[in-house]
């Protein structure tokens, strides 16, 4: 372990057949003025020849060890040694998943290990992925078991300028919903939430809105049952342990104008109740935050886009986003935010 904590972070490539490389380029250029060094974990000829393709009018600096980072970033973007990959926008391959995978697991090394402050993950395709061997659901279930925790204590929640929110089922057929849901996963959830909004964002008494799954909330059993036997339980119970929790409201109530600022986050039932408001209000500035594990983790929150890869298309403000939150993260942790 490290001395001294590390200011800087890591940076996952993602897959460098996606945005991944323009994105991650177009926020140093953007961040660089900001004081907040990083680093990318492999791939220096992707990221030099990405940097040419789009005009880039700094260095790609080639360093040794996470150490040198902090150093190197004043002279251009460093990239830590690692194996490297052919620069085919567009165009993914086994290839440049294996050097997706080997920079995401070696970004997390890196912060397990304390030489980084956090790890910012590009993004990756989980199905190219599965061609070299990964297995995961997605990236969250892999740092959970790089961390030596249980999947379900690693929380993915989606966080913009105006609006969190948090999946309690994710990837998964909407009609086995119902039958995932239970008191127990719901109190599990939020307080997972709850430690992380005060650690991590210094909201010192979160506040945490609970979603109904039915039309209307379930409006007294006329549209299912789940409210009244799994949801309000979990808020009763939530309340009686002190947490401010309100609930279940509405999933078409929730995320009005009028209703988003009375809460920290939301807790949704399922993965496009909680995504779908985030799109829609901040995709340009959405960051998934995986919550509850002993590192900090950002991604921006969209996919590889490899249909515009190499373009000069690709918008690098949810990336941009992702560094400034892992950042204020760590400040938030370390006691100087």
């Amino acid at each position: 372990m490290a001395d001294q904590a590390p200011s800087q972070l890591a940076i996952a490539l993602g897959d460098p057949a996606g945005i991944g490389p323009e994105i991650i380029l177009r926020s140093f250029d953007a961040l660089r003025r900001f004081g907040q060094p990083f680093f990318v974990v492999g791939g220096f000829e992707v990221l030099r020849n990405a940097a040419e393709r789009i005009g880039a009018d700094f260095t790609i600096v080639p360093i040794a060890e996470a150490g040198e980072a902090q150093m190197a970033f004043h002279a251009g973007l460093p990239v830590l040694a690692g194996i490297d990959a052919p620069y085919t926008p567009g165009m993914p391959s086994d290839e440049g998943a294996a050097l997706a995978l080997y920079s995401l697991a070696e970004a997390i090394r890196a912060v397990i290990l304390g030489d980084a402050a956090g790890v910012v993950t590009a993004p990756v395709s989980k199905a190219q992925l599965a061609k070299v061997g990964f297995e995961y659901p997605g990236q969250t279930e892999f740092l959970a078991e790089a961390c030596g925790m249980a999947p379900d204590d690693a929380v993915m929640m989606l966080a913009g300028p105006t609006l969190r929110t948090v999946p309690l089922t994710v990837h998964v057929a909407l009609s086995e919903v119902p039958t995932l849901l239970s008191p127990e996963l719901i109190i599990h959830k939020a307080q997972i939430v709850a430690a992380a909004l005060k650690r991590d964002f210094g909201i010192a008494n979160p506040r945490i809105a609970v979603s109904g799954l039915n039309p209307h909330a379930g409006e007294d059993g006329k549209f299912g049952d789940e409210e009244s036997r799994i949801i309000e339980p979990a808020i009763v119970s939530l309340r009686e342990q002190g947490l401010d929790v309100t609930g279940p409201v509405p999933g078409d109530a929730l995320f009005t104008p009028l209703l988003r600022p009375t809460y920290d986050a939301a807790l949704c039932m399922y993965h496009d109740q909680a995504l779908i408001p985030i799109k829609a209000l901040e995709f340009d500035a959405g960051v998934n935050v995986t919550l509850g594990l002993p590192i900090i983790r950002t991604s921006p929150d969209h996919g590889t886009a490899f249909d515009i890869a190499g373009q000069g298309k690709a918008d690098a403000g949810a990336m941009i986003a992702a560094i400034r939150m892992a950042g204020e993260m760590a400040k938030a942790r370390s006691g100087n935010a």
